[in-house]
């Protein structure tokens, strides 16, 4: 079974991407802060974690703590075993269209989807094109 990866602040929102996750057949690993991810990625890249790791990763850019979903983004794409893995931004913010491609070119992202995210069968295809587009 696929392994996604969620970094979500917001409770309500965490919850519910997680179940839909599941409801599209993937294994979840989820961070509420970008600290909790990237220890996580320095982890996997440390050989301290074992079994699939994500093939996409959602995550949130805008994270309490000091650590944002840009950063993260970054650290993924700097890991030894993650940098493969596909990229989507989400943000509830309006952004120029200057804003949006600085942050997916300083992320590595892939993608940038706005909040309120679309329906589940919408958001399936739309992260289904980003994992299979080469």
């Amino acid at each position: 079974m696929a392994t996604w990866m969620l970094v979500e602040d917001e409770v309500d929102l965490y919850e519910m991407l997680l179940a839909m996750i599941q409801l599209m057949g993937k294994e979840g690993v989820a961070f509420s802060t970008g600290t909790d991810a990237i220890k996580w990625i320095d982890m996997v890249d440390h050989g301290m974690v074992h079994g699939e790791l994500p093939e996409l990763a959602l995550i949130d850019i805008r994270m309490p703590g000091g650590v944002s979903g840009l950063e993260v983004s970054r650290h993924l794409r700097d890991s030894l075993f993650m940098s493969y893995t596909k990229i989507v931004l989400m943000t509830a913010y309006k952004m120029s269209a200057q804003e949006v491609k600085d942050a997916i070119q300083q992320s590595g992202a892939d993608l940038l989807l706005y909040k309120p995210l679309p329906r589940l069968e919408q958001l399936k295809d739309i992260l289904d094109s980003v994992i299979y587009q080469p």
